[in-house]
């Protein structure tokens, strides 16, 4: 009888796995730990932290530092080599070329347009993700791009034979167009390629630069609203799935929290962002003469029609339902 009992629980307690063990889960995130990305990450985790009271524990490795860049992450996740990942959208387009949606030149004007896009969106992406054994549990924007240069980048003659890092090919075409000669360039490796003269400019936000200190190299920023695009927050579904039901829905809600929280903070920071360059004696062109942005925007439209062409009809109903909303 006693041995009869002893089974039960053994039962119990397999059949019911991490139902009060501690979990550890790893989360890699190819930004430093200043970053925007990183302060939405960490904001996840204690979230979690409160949800779980402390049964699920995340640790975050910054920096890239677990050895994967935001190339490496889909698959990953996908295959257990790292729980959890923040990976920007477009480093994910030899999955699907609906991630490059975000990164589409000149389609948002503002943070208000880039979450609607992103809801309208929502559903696709979790439907890949879901595909892939993932899921994705947030969305994490960055402040709109503009370009960091060593000298004043606003008009054709200054974008002629730029060596731009640019971070997906909408970038890449887009500046070809207009006449520079760009290079796709994960993070990881823009630092290194400003140090060495490699490149001469880089197309990202006034967040990431001031995060990893680019006034050490450029000082001009030119604020031309490229894009607002994104990084997703994406778990592993095994490892997701082995959470018992109360710890599940404690990390979706951290998720659905660390949403709101991103996109109220993209809202305020560029603002902060530009006190920072200001203190580092970074020129901010904001004003930019409208020849100089037609240039870019006509340079631009091939994106869209391409990624129109990549993605037929989900692509099409995206952008028709943000036009009738927008």
């Amino acid at each position: 009888m006693r041995f009869f009992k002893l089974w039960l629980v053994i039962g119990a307690i397999v059949a019911t796995p991490r139902a009060s063990a501690k979990v550890n889960f790893d989360f890699s995130n190819e930004y430093n730990p200043a970053s925007i990305h990183a302060e939405g990450d960490q904001y996840f985790i204690k979230q979690v932290d409160r949800l779980t009271q402390d049964s699920v524990h995340i640790t975050l490795h910054t920096g890239g530092s677990l050895g994967f860049k935001s190339i490496d992450h889909f698959y990953a996740v996908s295959d257990d080599a790292v729980q959890l990942a923040d990976t920007l959208a477009a480093a994910m387009v030899g999955i699907d070329p609906i991630f490059l949606l975000s990164s589409l030149p000149f389609l948002v004007q503002n943070p208000d347009q880039a979450e609607l896009l992103y809801q309208i969106a929502k559903p696709y992406y979790q439907k890949v993700f879901a595909d892939n054994n993932e899921v994705l549990l947030y969305a994490s924007p960055w402040p709109a791009s503009g370009i960091w240069s060593k000298k004043p980048v606003n008009s054709k003659a200054a974008l002629a034979g730029l060596k731009i890092r640019t971070y997906d090919k909408n970038g890449t075409l887009t500046f070809k167009n207009a006449g520079a000669a760009p290079v796709n360039l994960s993070w990881a490796d823009v630092v290194p390629q400003l140090s060495t003269g490699g490149i001469a400019a880089v197309l990202t936000s006034a967040d990431a630069g001031a995060s990893s200190s680019f006034w050490e190299h450029l000082k001009n920023y030119s604020a031309i609203q490229y894009a607002i695009p994104l990084n997703m927050v994406h778990m592993n579904k095994d490892e997701f799935d082995s959470l018992n039901a109360s710890q599940k829905k404690a990390l979706l809600k951290a998720a659905e929290l660390t949403d709101k929280h991103n996109w109220a903070t993209v809202r305020t920071r560029v603002q902060e962002n530009y006190k920072q360059l200001a203190a580092h004696q970074v020129t901010i062109h904001k004003d930019l003469p409208t020849p100089f942005i037609m240039l870019l925007q006509d340079a631009a439209k091939p994106t869209l029609k391409d990624w129109l062409k990549e993605t037929g009809d989900r692509g099409q109903t995206i952008i028709d339902q943000f036009n009738k909303r927008k």
